[in-house]
């Protein structure tokens, strides 16, 4: 199997710690380019990929013909021009979520991809984490009987510091940006359903940012309730409530590296299941996805239809805070 030859678009500090490991260590990828223009950073990238081909520039990158697929961890207002980019040079994109900042943005980015016939991506990494295809499995399947409601919750503290480019407006930033995507994309995951109205919205900012957001939504059969905070100790978890049981993961969005990966299963009042997930890295996994449905032997977990679904509860979220 000729593996898949990856660029990576900027030497971004989670690209660094998280991605680029992954594109690494995945079965059928090779970790071939970076464009930076620092030579410290590229140093950094290196310093476990020896080999990796340097690029000053992103152009420079997305001209190379060797390289098969493109990786883009930039600044979110950057997502969609060089998406297109990606795609008009005939590379396969896969881009840090949001990959858009409004529905629209999406059909634009889905109008490309078809044009292209090239692969594109949102970067949704917990949907190939084996915990949500259980979670998935179980509530589709009736394991907490008919459900009735669905909680989340997902924050940390970055201290507001101004140079972090989820504190600024003018990159995109904000708290519903950065993690609302990880609340509402998983409970659409598991469920299979999408939100019908949004009841109440209350977003707090600083600096034109995002900060904090409450939120509620109905879907058809159920309820859902959200929090997402940059301002709170960090917490994560989600919650499908049903009138015979409840199921739980206590490490949706960050699996082993805020905890382990856990599921519970509980009816009642008795803990019937208790899976976990130790040494799976999701990253990893979506590397490996990718490559499959470039090469035809899968579909992959996550098109942009459904990235553009997350990105509409998004949108009226936003409309329903404004309005009060």
């Amino acid at each position: 199997m000729k593996p898949i030859r990856w660029g990576v678009l900027g030497a971004a500090n989670f690209a660094r710690q998280h991605m680029a490991p992954a594109i690494h260590a995945a079965k059928g990828a090779e970790l071939y380019a970076l464009a930076t223009s620092s030579p410290e950073k590229a140093a950094d990238f290196a310093a476990f990929a020896p080999a990796i081909k340097l690029h000053q520039s992103y152009d420079d990158l997305l001209a190379d013909p060797a390289i098969d697929a493109v990786y883009i961890p930039l600044p979110n207002h950057l997502h969609v021009e060089w998406s297109q980019k990606a795609l008009a040079a005939g590379k396969h994109v896969l881009c840090e979520k949001p990959m858009g900042l409004a529905a629209a943005d999406y059909d634009k980015l889905i109008a490309a991809r078809d044009t292209s016939g090239q692969l594109a991506a949102e970067a949704f990494m917990i949907v190939h984490h084996p915990q949500f295809a259980r979670a998935r499995e179980l509530v589709q399947g009736g394991a907490v009987g008919k459900l009735v409601h669905v909680d989340a919750t997902f924050s940390f503290n970055n201290g507001g510091d101004a140079t972090n480019i989820r504190n600024r407006p003018e990159t995109a930033g904000g708290a519903m940006r950065d993690i609302g995507v990880y609340v509402m994309g998983a409970a659409r995951f598991v469920t299979g359903l999408e939100p019908d109205t949004i009841p109440f919205a209350n977003l707090t900012l600083e600096n034109d940012v995002d900060v904090f957001a409450q939120f509620a939504a109905n879907f058809p059969g159920f309820a859902y309730s959200a929090v997402v905070s940059m301002r709170m100790h960090p917490r994560q978890q989600i919650t499908f409530h049903g009138d015979q049981g409840v199921l739980r993961l206590t490490c949706p969005f960050n699996a082993n590296v805020f905890d382990t990966a856990e599921l519970t299963l509980e009816t009642d009042g008795h803990t019937i299941t208790t899976e976990r997930w130790p040494a799976v890295n999701h990253y990893i996994l979506q590397v490996e996805n990718f490559g499959k449905a470039i090469r035809g032997e899968a579909d992959y977990p996550c098109p942009l239809e459904f990235s553009r679904g997350t990105q509409v509860m998004m949108d009226m979220v936003f409309a329903k805070s404004a309005q009060g």
